[in-house]
């Protein structure tokens, strides 16, 4: 079959998707169907779809048949070649989106377990703040393995990390407090200060870890009402606090009474680790994380562990902010807890995070790296004649999507320097926009 039909059906296809005349979840016809439709070879219909899925465009499920995906999803699976439709595919390495193989099986079996379960009329009601009890008491059994013991009623759910974080601010500090963080941290943060108008006080790095002889002197000449800090996997640079420095900044904040806000969002990526702040300061430390990272992104399931007197105020906050969390997503994040499925998928994520670091550091050999081997992200400190924004726009035109250091910096100064997310694509489609990176940072 001549090439120009092949490319015409694809075209046609990527059109009525793009356009919105398919819409996502639509399924397209079997293979032998198309074949018989447009009068073509088998193995013409199969490529055509072969190309379309690997434009990311659609996904095929084996024994159920070949579906439009949702587009305006960031999937990141795009190849470097020229997609269908004339536009170059990019590859997303500024954002995590971590998946394994299976997982969209296993929400299916997921799914089918909550329909067959006994008392389904209970998720169509509105759960309580913070969960029903047996919720909590399985994201309390989750938090052990961080270490964190404490009784379901110091256990909040909510809907993602991030919201924990909202709800820290919300209920727990007011407009105009200082909040220390580090020089460069998460973006996340830092839209919370400007939204809860907090003012942020930037502490520097020394060697990856927060300078606490910076945060002393800050505290002896103001009133600092918090500090927020990742002190297992920081993001972006992947470092982990040692105990002696985790003891010395639960002592300052015993001194100067100030609240540790603690994100333990990519924590599960480094074990063993020190004991959580959470655990060092149990009466003003609030701990944070989710499943976003270590189960699928789109469940915006989080946990807060708190201090018991904090837990009215941070319910109050998720009452007055987003009421609760969806019933069916809870239901099935605890289903997976008690079943051993996140721990299984944590230990499996764990492997694919030094999977992918082994292949970034083997790509990037030479350049200056900083972060954990088991990180699901790299900090790459660029050459002295290069700047961070001209090499993220000559990448992204060479179909590769990265972030400078720009959203994690809390001060003016922004280092040169590039976060690579390694977590989103396929190794093969990893290793493709790595070497372009590399090339990118050649003289």
């Amino acid at each position: 079959m001549p090439r120009a039909r092949y490319q015409t059906l694809v075209d046609e296809f990527s059109h009525r998707i793009q356009s919105g005349e398919l819409r996502p979840g639509a399924q397209l016809p079997t293979v032998r169907a198309l074949m018989q439709r447009q009068g073509v070879a088998l193995a013409t219909a199969a490529r055509v779809y072969r190309t379309l899925e690997s434009a990311g465009l659609v996904v095929g499920e084996a024994g159920r048949g070949t579906f439009v995906r949702d587009t305006s999803l960031p999937r990141s699976h795009g190849p470097l070649a020229q997609q269908p439709g004339g536009g170059e595919g990019l590859v997303d390495l500024s954002f995590n989106y971590p998946a394994l193989p299976g997982q969209a099986e296993l929400l299916r079996e997921g799914l089918r377990g909550l329909a067959g379960s006994g008392d389904l009329d209970a998720l169509l009601h509105a759960a309580p703040q913070g969960g029903r009890p047996h919720e909590r008491a399985s994201a309390a059994r989750h938090l052990r393995n961080r270490g964190i013991r404490v009784p379901a009623d110091q256990v909040l759910i909510v809907n993602g990390a991030q919201q924990g974080l909202a709800l820290a601010a919300l209920a727990l500090l007011r407009p105009g407090e200082l909040l220390a963080v580090d020089a460069l941290t998460y973006p996340g943060i830092r839209a919370l200060a400007a939204a809860h108008r907090l003012e942020l006080a930037a502490l520097p790095l020394r060697e990856g870890q927060t300078d606490l002889d910076a945060l002393a002197t800050l505290c002896r000449r103001r009133r600092v009402r918090a500090v927020y800090s990742m002190p297992t996997l920081h993001n972006p640079l992947g470092s982990v606090m040692g105990l002696a420095e985790r003891q010395r900044l639960v002592a300052l904040a015993e001194r100067h009474e100030l609240l540790i806000i603690e994100d333990g969002a990519y924590a599960f990526l480094a074990e063993p680790a020190p004991p959580p702040l959470f655990i060092l300061a149990p009466r003003r430390c609030i701990y944070v994380s989710g499943l976003s990272k270590s189960v699928a992104s789109g469940l915006r399931i989080g946990f807060v562990a708190a201090p018991p007197a904090l837990v009215p105020a941070l319910e109050q906050a998720q009452r007055a902010s987003t009421w609760n969390t969806p019933s069916i997503a809870v239901a099935l994040a605890c289903r997976w807890i008690e079943a051993g499925t996140v721990d299984a998928l944590e230990d499996a994520k764990r492997r694919d995070a030094r999977q992918r670091q082994r292949l970034a550091r083997r790509v990037l050999r030479g350049c200056r790296l900083s972060g954990h081997p088991g990180a699901y992200y790299l900090w790459l400190e660029l050459p002295a004649e290069l700047r961070a924004e001209q090499v993220v726009a000559e990448l992204r035109q060479a179909g590769v999507l990265l972030s400078s250091a720009e959203p994690f910096a809390a001060t003016a100064h922004v280092p040169q320097a590039l976060r690579v997310a390694l977590g989103s694509v396929p190794l093969d489609i990893l290793e493709l926009a790595l070497g372009r990176v590399r090339a990118a940072l050649q003289p």
